[in-house]
């Protein structure tokens, strides 16, 4: 039988609970990009390899043929910080930040269009 690379990583995804926009996020690439991987029958192992380092799956179950386990075996780095609490307060953070520029510019938007209108009266 003739694996469907595309679905079986589509359905470890939405197994693991992650979103689609999440994961277009994490890879930096469009959710286009992500459901077009879903659709190719074999993906590169590169590709594999990388959802299943963000989404902290080990695919040498799915693809013994393409990993081992120790592939997906994650050495820390000798002056990395034990935990990721660091990383998640920055891009909390820096997702405020942005939420707060964005609501910023959309008042000012608001009030402009406003002021356009009271003109037009």
């Amino acid at each position: 039988m003739d694996k469907h690379y595309g679905q079986i990583v589509e359905l470890v995804i939405r197994k693991k609970g992650y979103c689609i926009s999440e994961l277009a996020r994490l890879t930096y690439i469009n959710r286009r990009s992500v459901y077009n991987w879903f659709n190719q029958k074999y993906l590169k192992p590169e590709i594999i390899y990388r959802i299943g380092c963000i989404i902290h799956h080990d695919f040498s179950a799915e693809f013994p043929e393409l990993f081992t386990k120790e592939d997906f075996t994650v050495t820390p780095k000798p002056n990395a910080p034990s935990n990721n609490n660091d990383q998640s307060v920055y891009e909390s953070s820096n997702q405020i930040t942005w939420k707060d520029k964005y609501i910023a510019l959309l008042e000012k938007y608001n009030s402009l269009l406003s002021a356009r209108i009271g003109q037009d009266l």
